[in-house]
């Protein structure tokens, strides 16, 4: 399967292998085809990418065709990077993971000659990071072919990839239990039966009037996802509404319960990432609203944990969180044209 990322036309031409002396195309084959999909919406644009769970290898063929008579160069690799971006400084990405394979040594291709490679990153060791496309930041993994050359722009083309990593159903899920007053006025106890929830799970809880005492007109959830960018000291954070969903419409009554329940699998999700790379986190909050017949708002905020399951079949490669931080990895090797 043959996988393209659509850039933006001011991108570099040599990002797409285009050259007046060689043309260079990377094909990532995964088995079995699995793809994501970006529209126009995106900040980081569209296009097709093929997925990989964190512990499969990247398997693949570069071809490269030379135009010039000959092509002298200093070397030719293939690199597998991990970088995050963020949107107001592009210029500063961090490189989180790379590894290397030297496809050639210094030498001179001949002319009017395709060469191919076939290449494989096996089950690459830092891969612990989910690929993500956010508002203001992104976290990709791609395969970088470079003909490095003296004294001229290196022959370069990139080809970027899907990562996803699949959790455990946790152990220990505590419920979370909140109370919600104002003094002799209202006094209501909720309760979410769980604090961690799986990207297509159900919300299940219960909100329990203890005090009423003003004229409450409707109740509604709202989902929000915060991205939180930059130094933990310093953090630029966007907060987005994905969802609301009322519960209860006209007054309740002293002594009433009424259940929650909302579905998670309705909305595009990611799981919530917690500082990566210190560089960004994603958190996603549930808010109880009450409004009462003045169009005054009472509510009261929960942070859950949100985690990706395995699919059927899948449920050996699950992403442990006990893997070190570590900084830049650098592995080099060698494998013959």
């Amino acid at each position: 399967a043959v996988a393209s990322l659509f850039i933006p036309i001011m991108s570099v031409l040599s990002f797409l292998g285009i050259n007046k002396d060689a043309t260079a195309h990377i094909n990532i084959l995964n088995q079995p085809e699995r793809f994501i999909e970006f529209t126009q919406e995106s900040v980081w644009g569209s296009g097709v990418l093929p997925v990989f769970h964190a512990e499969e290898s990247i398997k693949g063929v570069v071809n490269c065709m030379v135009h010039a008579s000959k092509l002298p160069h200093i070397g030719i690799t293939l690199q597998l990077v991990g970088e995050i971006d963020l949107i107001y400084d592009r210029n500063n990405n961090n490189k989180f993971l790379i590894e290397t394979i030297e496809l050639a040594e210094p030498g001179t291709m001949k002319g009017k000659n395709t060469v191919a490679w076939d290449f494989e990153f096996e089950q690459p060791s830092h891969t612990r990071h989910d690929s993500y496309y956010g508002i203001n930041v992104r976290l990709r993994y791609y395969i970088k072919f470079s003909i490095k050359r003296n004294f001229v722009p290196d022959i370069t083309c990139l080809q970027e990839f899907w990562i996803v990593n699949y959790s455990n159903i946790p152990e220990i899920n505590p419920p979370i239990k909140m109370e919600v007053g104002i003094e002799n006025c209202l006094h209501i106890e909720f309760e979410y039966f769980r604090s961690r929830y799986n990207l297509r799970d159900v919300v299940v809880g219960k909100v329990f009037f203890l005090l009423v005492k003003i004229r409450v007109k409707h109740m509604h959830i709202t989902l929000s996802k915060q991205e939180s960018t930059g130094p933990r000291s310093n953090p630029y954070i966007e907060m987005n509404t994905l969802s609301q969903y009322e519960i209860m419409e006209g007054p309740p009554v002293k002594g009433e319960s009424v259940p929650i329940r909302f579905f998670l699998s309705a909305f595009d999700l990611t799981p919530t990432y917690q500082n990566v790379e210190e560089k960004f986190s994603v958190n996603y909050f549930l808010n109880l609203i009450l409004i009462d017949e003045n169009d005054r708002r009472y509510f009261k905020q929960s942070e859950i944990n949100l985690f990706r399951l395995p699919p059927t079949g899948l449920e050996g490669m699950v992403h442990t969180e006990n893997t070190p931080d570590v900084d830049v990895k650098r592995r080099k090797r060698r494998i013959k044209v």
